[in-house]
């Protein structure tokens, strides 16, 4: 586990940058954590060091957007997602083919998502604008990431929190 802290909201999205330096086409990151915690604001920094232009907001409605970056980035939002089978209307595996997918409430639906992903868990800290992230690198994909990911967020590291 990578545990770290941002105390900004722009923190919030340079660490989400940090960690889209480091993904590849078909890489999985699975966020959790309570409304308000800082989803999308990691999914917008995400996004940003993509190259992705233009606004980033979550698809709560919608379920899932998809933008063109240096990769392709599909955003999911798993938060009315009521039943594991409304799952497969996300269309999973053929979204992991191609780019690299974020799934916001990834909890809701996790029994579905592929074992090798990055979990990113996001909850509110002391201050207004504090957060705690833990970063677990689940699967041997990003198990063979897991230093250099660590060195990545050296920045905002907190072992422990």
């Amino acid at each position: 586990m990578i545990n770290c802290a941002t105390d900004r909201v722009e923190q919030t999205r340079e660490l989400a940058a940090a960690v889209a330096d480091e993904v590849g086409d078909g890489d999985l990151l699975m966020l959790v954590g309570d409304l308000g915690a800082g989803k999308t604001a990691f999914a917008q920094g995400f996004a940003r060091a993509l190259g992705v232009e233009g606004p980033v907001t979550s698809p709560t409605f919608t379920l899932a957007n998809r933008y063109e970056g240096r990769l392709v980035f599909n955003h999911l939002d798993a938060y009315r997602v009521e039943v594991l089978a409304e799952a497969e209307d996300l269309a999973l595996p053929e979204l992991l083919e191609d780019g690299v997918t974020l799934v916001e409430w990834g909890d809701n639906i996790s029994p579905a998502l592929p074992g090798d992903r990055l979990e990113i868990s996001i909850v509110l800290g002391e201050g207004d604008d504090d957060r705690l992230l833990d970063i677990a690198c689940v699967g041997p994909s990003w198990a063979a990431r897991r230093a250099r990911l660590a060195t990545a967020l050296s920045s905002w590291r907190c072992d422990p929190c």
